[in-house]
């Protein structure tokens, strides 16, 4: 373990860049962007945003937000390049699948560069609604391709799960996996005072993250269901909005964080009802880990990972995501036995404090900055020592 007077001496310029998320984003901006710079480092964050501005010790750098997908795609990646190019940071830090082609160009101008990669972006894509169906095969099996020639060439990949690090560690020079843990310090400790006969879902919403089996569900019981996070497809709400559950359901909107957690202190259990699709069932949500440093229940899709969590930690109960009956009956059971409802939210507290926090995390993310900005090893002196290819700016 580095001392913090090692760390001291190899505090750098750091630019992180994002076309997809939003400045707030919590992994992004809240863990990795604020604990790089608590930790000394100089951090701009290229992003979409409304103003430049200083946040918690992070540079915001905006860019312009594109009409649609495709200006996205061809547009704001320029305009990442051109901001990134100008910042001359010491490492560069992506985010988006998008963003490979930055990456790449920046290693071709010498710099270290590090792909942070969220999901199996190959299996993602066979879910993607807005590429034709007949050609997804071959786009998910280009998009394996491009992962593994560019990520040969970054200095490391980050992942967010074990899987994704087996997938890159088989052709990537360095991999770590920076668990997607929650913050303790955005959980205080909440009383059974405060439950309401309701159940929680957290986050971004569509068909197969069980927007319908979950509103058919509470239907068929007497609690309501909090709904926190982004605006329904408007397809998806139409479509919703003709089940008898939807009457339920209180839509909350877009919450801070402050305001997510007291969402989750008002719930006896939280939701996460994904369909056993390709993405789904080696994926770590965010919020699995939320509701459980919330001290509340998880009723959760019974995939291999995830029971190993939640039934592992005696902190819920897995179910079929698909299975109607059993959701509603589940959440019944939640909200019909408190007290053994509580002793499951302690028990997920419990295991976020010991094991899946983000406090867990940042020294493995430090860690590694320290390893890529500590004076050359051989191998760096091999590189640095290469013809540095300069871009105009």
């Amino acid at each position: 373990m580095k001392s913090d007077t090692d760390r001291q001496r190899h505090k750098r310029k750091v630019c992180i860049l994002s076309s997809v998320h939003d400045a707030d984003d919590i992994r992004i901006f809240y863990k990795e962007a604020v604990s790089l710079a608590n930790a000394g480092h100089d951090v701009t964050f290229i992003v979409k945003h409304d103003k430049e501005e200083t946040v918690r010790g992070v540079r915001l750098l905006p860019l312009k937000q594109p009409a649609n997908r495709l200006k996205r795609m061809v547009g704001t990646v320029w305009e990442v390049w051109r901001k990134a190019l100008k910042e001359k940071a010491d490492i560069y830090h992506f985010h988006d699948p998008e963003l490979i082609p930055v990456g790449l160009l920046l290693k071709m101008a010498n710099k270290k560069v590090i792909y942070d990669v969220h999901e199996d972006v190959p299996k993602q894509i066979l879910a993607k609604h807005w590429i034709p169906k007949p050609i997804r095969k071959t786009v998910s099996w280009l998009a394996g391709k491009v992962e593994h020639f560019a990520a040969k060439r970054f200095d490391a990949v980050i992942t967010v799960t074990d899987y994704n690090n087996r997938r890159f560690s088989r052709y990537a020079n360095r991999v770590v996996t920076v668990g997607n843990y929650p913050l303790l310090s955005e959980f205080a400790e909440t009383s059974s005072a405060e439950k309401e006969r309701a159940v929680c879902y957290i986050g971004g919403i569509s068909r197969d993250r069980g927007l319908f089996e979950m509103v058919n569900g509470i239907g068929m019981t007497d609690v309501k269901l909090l709904f926190a996070g982004p605006a329904f497809r408007q397809a998806d709400r139409e479509a919703a909005q003709n089940l008898k559950g939807w009457r339920q359901l209180q839509d909350l909107g877009q919450l801070n964080r402050e305001e997510v957690a007291a969402a989750m202190a008002r719930a006896v259990a939280g939701l996460i009802l994904y369909h056993p699709v390709h993405h789904n069932i080696d994926s770590q949500p965010n919020k699995l880990y939320e509701y459980m440093a919330a001290g509340i229940p998880v009723i959760a899709t019974n995939f291999k990972t995830w029971r190993e969590i939640v039934e592992g930690n005696d902190c819920g109960i897995c179910i079929d995501p698909l299975d109607t009956d059993a959701i509603a009956k589940t959440v019944v059971w939640m909200a019909d036995h408190p007290e053994e409802a509580a002793r499951m939210g302690r028990n997920g507290k419990e295991a976020v404090v010991n094991k899946y926090s983000w406090e867990t995390q940042e020294p493995v993310l430090l860690a590694l900055y320290d390893g890529l900005l500590a004076p050359s090893s051989a191998t760096d002196k091999t590189i640095s020592q290469g013809k540095e290819v300069t871009f105009a700016e």
